[in-house]
């Protein structure tokens, strides 16, 4: 009975981790595909869709492993590692859509809503998007502000023309690729794109002021998908805090 409890227990546990590496496999595959545009992000969500359906099934029958191994005696090490990957896969699209259950629905976040920065060289580059590159007016700037009330105009007390240098600085040390800098009308324009996915995101960002002080704005866009889960706003913070450093 214990032999045969020990191979059922064997065979259940790598069962559930066999199920949860492949499952592993196809997140994976999930956002190489998307970046680099085997198929659209669409197909790219509907396998990671897949694989955490894969993960919850992986979890279940993991977690019967594990139970069994201990009556058995046998290995944990399948069990746990099929438990621990499927818990993974399951979580993270779990927390997603949390996310877009308590944020709103927007993909357009900027720092002055009432007078947003302008594309003007990145326009070219969104002539595919299926996001328009106009600023949405009071509705979004509504919803933004419930959401991000945090994100806001950044005032230094240095020169524009110091504030272009750092502003530049602080793009590339995110990771930005910038597509067009003009220091006369203080305008900088980049694209971020996201690890996983490969999403382009365009930033533009205008910089005003006097002879001793400057304003930041900054406005970040998706070129798809209807919600950005929060994404344009934690790129704009993470710019401000690099510019709010001497």
């Amino acid at each position: 009975m214990s032999r045969e409890l020990n191979a059922y227990a064997s065979t259940i546990s790598t069962i559930g981790c066999v199920i949860a590496l492949v499952s592993l496999i196809a997140a994976v595959a999930s956002g190489v595909g998307t970046r680099h545009e085997i198929w659209n992000f669409r197909t790219g969500l509907t396998v990671l869709k897949w694989s955490a359906y894969g993960g919850l099934v992986a979890t279940a029958i993991s977690i019967a492993g594990v139970i069994l191994s201990l009556k058995s005696g046998s290995g944990l090490l399948p069990p746990l590692t099929g438990l621990v990957l499927g818990a993974v896969l399951v979580a993270l699209p779990a927390y997603w859509l949390e996310q877009s259950r308590v944020l709103p629905p927007i993909h357009d976040i900027t720092t002055d809503t009432i007078n947003p920065p302008r594309f003007v060289f990145i326009l070219p580059l969104r002539k595919n998007a299926s996001n328009p590159s106009d600023y949405g007016g009071p509705q979004i700037a509504l919803q933004q502000k419930s959401a991000y009330p945090d994100i806001a105009t950044l005032a230094l007390a240095i020169p524009p023309d110091a504030s272009f240098d750092r502003a530049v600085s602080a793009a590339q040390k995110l990771g930005w690729r910038i597509i067009d800098t003009g220091r006369e009308d203080g305008r900088i324009e980049a694209v971020d794109t996201t690890l996983w996915f490969g999403f382009k995101d365009d930033i533009v960002i205008r910089i005003k002021g006097g002879d001793s002080e400057s304003r930041i704005d900054v406005r970040s866009v998706s070129r798809v998908g209807i919600s950005d889960l929060g994404t344009n706003a934690a790129r704009i913070r993470k710019f401000l805090r690099e510019m709010g450093k001497k």
